[in-house]
């Protein structure tokens, strides 16, 4: 709280000081004559957008524009007419160019991907009702122990990769793969063993032991899923990191293709039923890995992560892997497991099947939202470890800016969109009256809530590409458990608002989320953070003995 405070503070003093232009404070009055909504959401990316600028820009003082290596004055008639005046129209569009490159291939793959669990969906429903509840579950229990984890571990080494690639230190990126696949063909262990004896587990917590059979049939043919996606996420990582997400782009396609007849065959032709949607979901996943490892068989320009491959490499610089990938994790749990919460609690309220039903086609939409800004955030992790990487500290910082402009762009536009779906999305699911009630009250709502996690989301980015995931974590933990699940519990149990106090309990989340994220970029010393990235490569390529301090 202190922090969210502070934050707090600064941002009035900023507003009300002589800095803030007078006729950006005419634009806020104006926002908020047009409406309710509109004019809360022009006011939010003025004074944030103007924020990022001021401290976030070379150096400002007195109304005085200062350049940051040599100190000299650029401007003194007012921050934002000298900030465009000397805004480098061809450096952004070029970063604008580089973000698109390494993101819009990656929002490609994510909705590729996404609808490979769609047709799984499908399937599962044509074998039944019951084998649709039990898959459901199975994919739910899933997706919290394993999937998480297994994609937490991996973003782990994003940070060292990127940044190696930057200082063109090709060996740290190579052998960076090789101990990030070991450590998560270890974790899958423990995982297999208890996807392979979760049947008790779900019976303890009430579930119908029918599902809870269909359940455990479906998971004990996950695991080869689960070696394939070992695997996979890395094999992403490593290939983002060189900039290379095209390739990644065509094979989702092809095994989109390749999905569709694979079920038909193992589910309706053999009569496997769940094995068969597991197995089919588990084959599409192996044939992404080997089609591109053939990729990297054939290029003759791209690094192969098999080079470099030594018994003593493996045995030494597991120190930074390790420091960076367990909070890694954490913070990707913890966000994955907030939302499993809020579908829980809705099993509590009044209606529970309406509201469950309303929470599902809702994260369902908070799903699709999710890809841009997430696309957004593995583009700005990529670009600021290169810059950092190769001791660029101002670049990092204007990415950085470019980044988060963007994502409030991508926020209003998410908004702007929930608004206008809020009657036709949730006719796309059901016809229940109650639930598409509840649907068409929250969507805005959602919406609203991408106004601050779009901005949040691209923040994570950034801190992962500088090698502090453990920020994140610690942020993830406040904002989402500490401030907006207690949120969520009193609107609607206490206040009895039900449903839609579980969707301010959101707002609280992503609010806070996003005013320590930026408070953090803000608090930035990016020459610091170029030391570090040094440090970082040179760990974790020679030693484990050597002073880490910089990466604490």
């Amino acid at each position: 709280m202190p922090l969210i405070v502070k934050c707090s503070s600064q941002l009035s003093n900023f507003i009300f000081c002589s800095h803030f232009p007078k006729h950006l404070l005419h634009l806020l009055l104006l926002g908020f004559s047009i409406s309710r909504y509109q004019g809360v959401l022009c006011c939010l990316f003025s004074v944030f957008f103007s924020l990022l600028i001021t401290v976030m820009s070379p150096g400002i003082e007195s109304g005085v524009l200062l350049d940051s290596e040599e100190g000299r004055i650029l401007s003194n008639d007012g921050f934002i007419h000298g900030f465009l005046r000397r805004l480098p129209l061809k450096e952004v569009a070029e970063e604008l160019r580089l973000l698109g490159k390494i993101a819009w291939p990656v929002v490609i793959t994510t909705l590729l991907l996404h609808s490979k669990s769609i047709v799984s969906m499908l399937f599962l429903g044509h074998l039944g009702n019951s084998e649709l509840a039990g898959g459901s579950l199975a994919i739910s229990f899933a997706n919290v122990t394993g999937f998480s984890v297994i994609k937490g571990l991996s973003m782990g080494m994003e940070p060292i990769c990127c940044q190696a690639y930057g200082a063109k230190r090709w060996s740290v990126l190579t052998q960076t793969f090789q101990r990030t696949l070991c450590l998560l063909l270890l974790a899958a262990i423990p995982i297999s063993v208890l996807w392979l004896n979760m049947e008790p587990l779900l019976l303890l917590l009430g579930q119908d032991p029918d599902i809870t059979q269909l359940a455990k049939l479906y998971l004990q043919f996950s695991i080869p899923e689960l070696m394939a996606q070992v695997h996979f996420q890395p094999l992403r990582v490593f290939l983002r990191a060189q900039c290379i997400t095209k390739p990644l782009s065509f094979v989702s396609a092809f095994g989109l293709i390749l999905h569709l007849p694979i079920n038909y065959f193992l589910v309706i032709h053999l009569g496997l039923g769940v094995k068969g949607v597991a197995l089919a979901s588990a084959c599409i996943t192996m044939n992404l890995n080997l089609a591109l490892l053939l990729y990297l068989v054939v290029s003759k320009t791209i690094l192969k992560p098999w080079d470099e491959m030594t018994i003593l490499s493996l045995s030494k610089g597991w120190k930074p892997v390790l420091a960076l990938a367990m909070p890694s994790v954490v913070a990707v749990c913890l966000e994955w497991w907030w939302y499993e919460i809020m579908l829980f609690l809705c099993g509590l309220l009044h209606n529970p099947f309406a509201t469950m039903a309303a929470m599902g086609i809702l994260i369902q939409m908070a799903g699709l939202l999710y890809v841009f800004p997430h696309a957004l955030s593995l583009g700005l992790s990529t670009r600021i470890g290169h810059e950092l990487g190769a001791g660029q500290a101002s670049r990092a910082r204007r990415t950085t800016v470019i980044g988060l402009a963007v994502a409030v762009a991508l926020g209003m536009t998410a908004f702007g969109f929930t608004t206008l779906a809020r009657y036709a999305w949730g006719k796309m699911y059901t016809s229940e009256p109650e639930t598409l009630t509840l649907v068409s009250i929250a969507l805005p709502i959602l919406g609203f809530c991408e106004v601050g996690n779009c901005p949040q989301t691209a923040a994570c980015g950034v801190l992962r590409g500088s090698a502090r995931p453990k920020t994140g974590a610690q942020i993830n933990f406040i904002a989402f458990y500490i401030i907006g699940l207690p949120v969520a519990i009193i609107m609607a149990f206490v206040f009895k608002i039900g449903f839609l106090g579980l969707c301010f309990g959101l707002i609280a989340a992503q609010a806070s989320c996003m005013c320590m994220m930026v408070y953090e970029l803000v608090q930035t010393d990016w020459k610091h953070q170029v030391k570090r990235a040094a440090e970082l490569t040179r760990v974790a390529d020679e030693t484990d003995h050597l002073k880490t301090s910089l990466l604490s």
